[in-house]
C-alpha cells in the first residue's frame, strides 16, 4: 500500500497523459478553462494540452499526499517534501512556458537530489540514511552498510543520466514514449536493482546470523 501511495503521482501522470493524448479536445478544454491564467500567452495548441494537464494533476496529487499525511498526524518523509518542491518548480515552469523540457528534467533532478542527500548526510553528519531506513529489517556490518549507501548514490546518479538520455536522445520529440518509460521503464529498473541488491545482501545476513544448536 505504501508503494502504491508513493507511486500515485507517477501513475496519475501516466494515466492522465495517455487519456488526454487520445482525447485532445477534452484535455484542451480543461487546460484552457483551468490553467489558462497560468500559461504564458494564455493559450496553447491542443497537442500540448495532455502534458500540461498531466503535470498539473501530478502537482495536485503530491500536495494532496502531504495534506493527507498531515491530517492523519503521520510523518511526512523529507524526500516527499523534496519531491513536492521539485515537481512544483519543474511542473510550474512546464505549465507557464508550455514546454515539456522542464518536466522531463524533473525525475533527473529528483534522483540526483536523493543521491546528494545520502552522500551529504554520510560525509558531513556521519549518518548512513540507508541504515536508518533499513536497519530495523536487517543487521549488516558497518562496511556493508557503507557499500549499500554508495551503491544507491551511484544508482540515483545513473538513473538521472538515463532519464535524460531517454527523454532527449532516444525518445526525442516523442513525449508519449518517454511518459511510458517513466512509469514502466524506471519502475522496472528500480525493482531489478532492489532484487539484485537484496540477493547480494542476503549472503551477509546469513553469514552474520547466529548459529543455532
Amino acid at each position: 500500500m505504501k508503494f502504491l501511495f508513493d507511486m500515485l503521482p507517477v501513475i496519475l501522470f501516466f494515466g492522465i497523459y495517455k487519456y488526454g493524448e487520445s482525447h485532445q479536445e477534452w484535455a484542451h478544454g480543461l487546460v484552457t478553462d483551468y490553467l489558462g491564467v497560468l500559461i504564458s500567452g494564455g493559450a496553447v495548441p491542443a497537442s500540448q494540452s495532455p502534458i500540461l494537464l498531466a503535470t498539473a494533476v501530478t502537482i495536485l496529487a503530491t500536495v494532496l499526499q502531504i495534506a493527507y499525511l498531515l491530517a492523519r498526524r503521520r510523518k511526512v518523509d523529507g524526500m516527499l517534501w523534496v519531491s513536492l518542491g521539485v515537481v512544483a518548480v519543474a511542473g510550474g515552469a512546464t505549465i507557464y512556458f508550455h514546454d515539456d523540457t522542464f518536466i522531463k528534467w524533473k525525475p533527473t533532478i529528483l534522483y540526483w537530489a536523493f543521491g546528494a542527500a545520502l552522500l551529504f548526510a554520510h560525509l558531513v553528519y556521519r549518518k548512513n540514511l540507508m541504515r536508518s531506513a533499513l536497519g530495523g529489517a536487517m543487521s549488516l556490518p558497518e562496511a556493508v552498510w557503507t557499500r549499500v549507501l554508495y551503491a544507491w548514490v551511484a544508482f540515483f546518479v545513473a538513473l538521472g543520466v538515463l532519464n535524460l538520455l531517454m527523454a532527449f536522445v532516444v525518445f526525442e520529440g516523442d513525449t508519449g514514449a518517454w511518459v511510458s518509460f517513466k512509469l514502466f521503464g524506471i519502475s522496472g529498473i528500480l525493482f531489478a536493482f532492489i532484487i539484485i541488491q537484496s540477493l547480494m545482501l542476503s549472503k551477509h545476513i546469513q553469514e552474520d546470523a547466529p548459529n543455532g544448536n
